[in-house]
């Protein structure tokens, strides 16, 4: 048996086991060095020297890029590392717009923490910095160069984790900055809205745009009908923005709360990823009768969908024609609403609650307009209906439970995993099924295809139904679709079904979500989606009764002429840049 490896932290000895670095083995003891430029999902940096450490023998040495050795003796809390780590902070707030209170990340920066914790109460240096322009051509994302750090952190996601590479590092020295290429705004460049670069942002210079204004706007309007959606991911996670366990469900709360506001109905996007399931799976199940168009890939991520036609214009025909659960809940709401209430169009606001910042552009997107009517007309993200409700001064976790209106707010457990990575593939695998077997699923949780779950960003699996196998890949993070599709193309791999969603782990990891650098955070998200699937009584999006109805009295069957009028669309190759 293999004697154990040890290394003294601050007169602790600690087990080195397979951290990448010395920073781990620190933080497995339970101290917590601090850092800007560390985050373990992309390479090391060693850009902000926070987490500069004294190693008996070697001197300052800093941890997140030094391997664990046995025997090391570290101490991480001296006179001269602190008298450092201040010196840092106040060069970093020298050269840092400091409007900390009108700021956006006011209470929730990572700078303002630090300088809080390491006891920074005054500046030494003068304001180092020119005041540049703040770009909000992006319909999602606002940048706010005067408030970057140079951590570098939106930089490596966009181009490690994303595989994107829309803004990079300019220039050298004092002239150091971080821009889309050429010094083009946001909008002018292959950025797909994705937002994960707002997410490992650690001030304020990426952030989602907000649109809480219009939305507070069209509720005070007493000649509209406001009514808002809900996704799944939203619940796991908005608790986190009032100190509650990552991954409790809000759901009842959060209902309450958006009535308190004035919202006049709330529904489910639940609901639409029902019916998305429907129209996605039956033109799957036809895709794989006729051999056309295989693999088919998901389209209920907008930042996917931006990708493909930037990327790759020459897999457009294989992505599903459907539109994602929030366009479609924006098209089949204002129909329905307009013509049971005998409302015009325009007077009904859909308000979209959403973990992501990728579907504030989609719902720009000139094809979700019907008579220059948007159906989806704002979308708030998980942070900003924390705002909206913290300056309603609601006490959000006392609040009294409330439910989602009928019909739109009714849904199944298919519906609800969406949320997570794999949880589109497993709910057409519980429509499929039945079809291709020609019977029920019922009892026992035959439904439930935990093939498809897990934590890899990429996961195959095959399915056997009756004599049919199907070959499904699972992706989550773009970096990861983009070496998928190369394998495709160079013929390495084939496959009949292909999930792709942009944000690692799914939009439980979405770019509008609670800012988080703790690891368990994802885990706790995604376990409480699947938790709350199992308290619902049904579990197959096509034994959603309220979806039948639908087909019943308006879309008639699957791929009908109406159905592809407000459920499809058609995409286009785009070229930013």
């Amino acid at each position: 048996m293999s004697k154990d490896r040890l290394l003294t932290v601050d007169n602790i000895k600690v087990l080195i086991e397979d951290e990448r670095n010395l920073l781990e083995v620190i933080r497995k003891a339970n101290i917590e060095l601090p850092t800007f430029c560390y985050h373990s999902e992309m390479s090391i940096y060693g850009a902000c020297r926070l987490c500069l450490v004294e190693i008996e023998g070697r001197g300052l040495q800093p941890a997140c890029s030094i391997k664990p050795e046995e025997g090391m003796v570290v101490n991480t809390n001296t006179k001269e590392l602190r008298k450092i780590r201040k010196m840092i902070l106040e060069l970093i707030l020298a050269s840092h717009e400091s409007a900390c209170p009108t700021c956006v990340k006011g209470g929730d920066c990572q700078l303002q923490t630090l300088a809080r914790r390491m006891g920074v109460t005054h500046i030494r240096f003068s304001q180092g910095f020119e005041r540049v322009k703040i770009d909000e051509s992006s319909p999602s994302l606002v940048r706010e160069p005067n408030k970057c750090i140079l951590c570098g952190d939106c930089v490596r996601m966009c181009n490690e984790i994303q595989g994107v590479g829309a803004i990079d590092f300019a220039f050298r020295g004092s002239h150091a900055k971080v821009t889309p290429y050429f010094g083009k705004d946001l909008a002018e460049v292959e950025c797909v809205n994705c937002g994960q670069c707002a997410r490992v942002c650690p001030t304020g210079a990426l952030h989602p745009k907000p649109n809480i204004d219009e939305v507070w706007d069209a509720i005070h309007d007493p000649g509209k009908m406001v009514v808002a959606q809900l996704a799944p991911a939203v619940r796991v996670s908005l608790g986190e923005s009032f100190h509650m366990e990552a991954g409790t469900l809000t759901t009842p709360q959060i209902v309450s709360a958006l009535r308190t506001m004035g919202f006049d109905a709330v529904y489910d996007t639940s609901f639409a990823a029902d019916l998305t399931v429907v129209e996605e799976a039956e033109e799957f199940l036809g895709r794989i009768e006729k051999g056309e168009n295989i693999p088919q890939f998901t389209s209920c991520c907008p930042a996917w969908v931006s990708f493909a036609e930037q990327y790759y214009p020459e897999f457009l025909p294989h992505l599903s024609t459907c539109r994602s659960p929030q366009q479609m809940m924006g098209s089949v709401v204002k129909n329905r609403l307009a013509a049971s209430k005998n409302l015009k169009k325009e007077d009904i606001v859909v308000v979209s609650i959403m973990p992501c910042t990728a579907k504030k552009s989609e719902a720009l997107r000139p094809e979700f307009s019907q008579d220059s009517v948007r159906d989806v007309d704002y979308v708030l993200t998980t942070q900003e209906l924390a705002l909206m409700i913290k300056e309603m001064g609601l006490n959000f976790s006392q609040l009294p439970k409330d439910s989602f209106d009928l019909p739109f707010g009714f849904k199944t457990g298919g519906g609800v995993i969406f949320g997570n990575s794999g949880g589109v593939s497993e709910a057409v695998l519980r429509y499929v099924s039945e079809k291709i077997q020609g019977q029920k699923n019922n009892g026992n949780h035959n439904y439930v295809f935990e093939c498809v779950r897990g934590k890899d960003e990429v996961r195959e699996v095959r399915v056997e139904l009756g004599e049919k196998t199907l070959t499904l890949a699972v992706v989550s993070g773009l970096g990861n679709a983009k070496k998928l599709i190369e394998k495709i193309k160079s013929g390495e791999v084939h496959y009949d079904l292909i999930e792709v969603m942009a944000c690692p782990g799914g939009c439980i990891n979405g770019g509008g979500q609670p800012v988080t650098k703790d690891l368990c955070v994802k885990a706790k998200r995604t376990a409480s989606l699947y938790d709350s699937e199992k308290t619902l009584q049904l579990h197959k999006p096509q034994d959603n009764p309220y979806v039948t109805d639908l087909y019943n009295t308006l879309f008639k069957h699957p791929g009908s002429e109406i159905a592809h009028e407000l459920l499809h669309t058609s995409y286009q190759a785009r070229k930013n840049g």
